[in-house]
């Protein structure tokens, strides 16, 4: 059974699309896998943010963006909500940045927060 919800509670900036589909391609990620954003227990702040691409588990929840399916468990919609995944490339700083209007505080490192 294929669900797909309309509401997508996360956003990726253009950036982070294309930089997103570039991994895929280069990592040759299977055609049934979508890109699996969720939170796990961990860091300097108690959760750290997940990203990667895996298969679609029964607890999650499907939606898509620009074209990728992207999966999400169900219970961490609480903490990711509204956030917005972009690619930064600067001088400083480069990779995947989170903007989380849930985080009650972040790391310095920009991958971990509280709730």
């Amino acid at each position: 059974m294929q669900t797909t919800t309309a509401i997508q509670p996360i956003s990726l900036t253009n950036g982070a699309v294309s930089q997103l589909k570039r991994i895929m391609e280069s990592e040759k990620i299977p055609g049934e896998h979508g890109l699996r954003v969720g939170v796990k227990g961990g860091g300097c702040s108690g959760f750290s943010y997940v990203l990667g691409f895996d298969a679609k588990t029964e607890n999650d929840d499907e939606f898509e963006i620009d074209g990728m399916k992207v999966y999400m468990q169900k219970s961490h919609a609480i903490y990711l909500l509204g956030m917005e995944i972009d690619w930064v490339e600067g001088l400083n700083n480069r990779g995947f940045s989170f903007n989380n209007p849930n985080a009650a505080s972040t790391c310095g490192c920009g991958t971990s927060f509280s709730a």
